[in-house]
């Protein structure tokens, strides 16, 4: 399934881009977005409800683990004067995150003890010349006997 960059995702898009990733950056617990600043932004003309509806939307909020604390501007709340305010909640990582960076920290973890003997290379050939008798390693003909 091939996703639709749709108008709703063009906002959302942006409000991450914009808001949310900036505001995380900078450690910040709150957000606060006018939706006349998000269509100015777009160049979108009268689609204050759409702007309105992303902005309240599950889907916005999961996706960027927000808590819509406040919701300000008139009844019907589809106005380009309409103002949220989030609460940024924790980002919950998912589990292709987790196991990411588990197995990031285990990058250069052999470094240190490598470096003791010489280097990887060092030690891979140290071990090879203990494995094969000698003249019996096979990598001597392709690379050359030491």
């Amino acid at each position: 399934m091939i996703p639709e960059n749709t108008t709703a995702q063009q906002i959302r898009d942006h409000l991450r881009s914009t808001y949310v990733n900036p505001a995380r950056s900078r450690h910040e617990s709150t957000i606060r977005i006018i939706a006349g600043d998000v269509l100015k932004a777009l160049r979108l003309s009268n689609r204050a409800p759409a702007v309105c509806q992303v902005l309240r939307g599950r889907k916005f909020l999961e996706e960027n683990s927000l808590i819509l604390e406040k919701q300000e501007g008139p009844p019907s709340g589809l106005s380009t004067t309409a103002t949220f305010t989030y609460r940024l909640a924790e980002q919950r990582q998912t589990p292709r995150d987790r196991a990411k960076s588990d197995w990031e920290s285990l990058r250069g973890i052999a470094k240190e003890a490598f470096a003791a003997v010489g280097g990887a290379e060092a030690f891979l050939k140290s071990e090879r010349k203990k494995f094969y008798g000698p003249g019996q390693d096979p990598l001597d003909d392709k690379w050359g006997k030491e």
